[in-house]
């Protein structure tokens, strides 16, 4: 999709952190933005900034991405009022406090951040993409995955596992789209400024046995030195938006990871045992054995 202006874009957990800088790349590019948010005064403050650029047209819905039928009357909201979504971007994602070793987890705390990394995306895709094909229309979904759902990096072990899901499943999205006018991106980011770590103070009730628990940091305590270079949101959305243009199945915006990428690729092919081939096998399996997603850039 080359040409975004005028276009309507639906961004899930877009009133903050890399959301909202989707949000503002998106909207500079002369889309209708439509976001979800939970927090009223992150919606307040996003407001006030549309205010001082009022040529951009963005619309705030209030959105709990666990709730399937809320989804549908947000949907149908949009539609009225800024029409047909072409470029979803399922955002909104969790941390579970400091997530930990998985070994201290608490089921509830699965349960938390698979509802909202992993279903969110769910309920995002089901919601509009029946709607994207039934209107012929090009258009393209957006997955924001991590660069955690690519290499286990430090003691995130939930977190991870819910981004290799996105992963996994945004690569399935695009194989099931081929053909079709719509394209399908994963977003693995590094470290961004976000409010992600506040994410836990909107946990429901009936989840709240943690075996992770959020820290609240000393207002004097300096901020980690991972923070201080993080990404600002806007630079992350400048490279979504560029992925969407260019189709990307994969985007990446933090070449720092370089290394550990191609590390776990080559110990995956590393693994792969050194034996002759069972040609009968292979044969059986030949729809198995490639993807043009990966290799023809379908």
């Amino acid at each position: 999709m080359k040409e975004l202006k005028g276009k309507v874009a639906f961004v899930t957990g877009g009133s903050s952190g890399i959301g909202l800088g989707i949000v503002k790349m998106l909207a500079e590019e002369g889309m209708k933005v439509a976001f979800t948010y939970r927090n009223e005064a992150h919606r307040d403050e996003t407001m006030a900034y549309f205010a001082k650029h009022p040529d951009q047209q963005v619309l705030p819905v209030k959105l709990d991405v666990v709730d399937r039928e809320a989804f549908v009357r947000v949907a149908d909201e949009v539609e009225r009022t800024l029409g047909p979504v072409q470029v979803l971007v399922n955002n909104a994602g969790v941390s579970v406090g400091l997530d930990g070793v998985i070994e201290k987890a608490t089921y509830s705390d699965w349960d938390w951040i698979i509802s909202i990394n992993i279903g969110g995306v769910i309920n995002g895709i089901m919601t509009f993409l029946p709607r994207m094909r039934a209107s012929g229309r090009e258009a393209h979904i957006v997955n924001v995955s991590s660069i955690g759902g690519v290499a286990a990096l430090g003691s995130l072990g939930l977190y991870t596992t819910t981004k290799f899901a996105v992963l996994g499943l945004s690569e399935a999205l695009r194989t099931d789209m081929i053909g079709q006018p719509i394209g399908v991106s994963v977003y693995c980011p590094g470290p961004t400024k976000s409010n992600i770590g506040e994410s836990p103070k909107n946990r429901p009730a009936y989840l709240a046995e943690a075996g992770h628990q959020a820290a609240e940091a000393p207002a004097d305590e300096e901020p980690h030195p991972m923070m201080v270079h993080a990404m600002e949101a806007t630079e992350a959305g400048r490279y979504v938006v560029e992925g969407i243009k260019q189709n990307k199945l994969f985007i990446f915006s933090h070449p720092e990871f370089r290394d550990v990428i191609l590390a776990r690729n080559a110990a995956l092919a590393a693994a792969i045992p050194d034996v002759p081939i069972d040609q009968a096998r292979a044969d059986a399996a030949r729809w198995l054995l490639s993807n043009p997603i990966y290799d023809a850039g379908a």
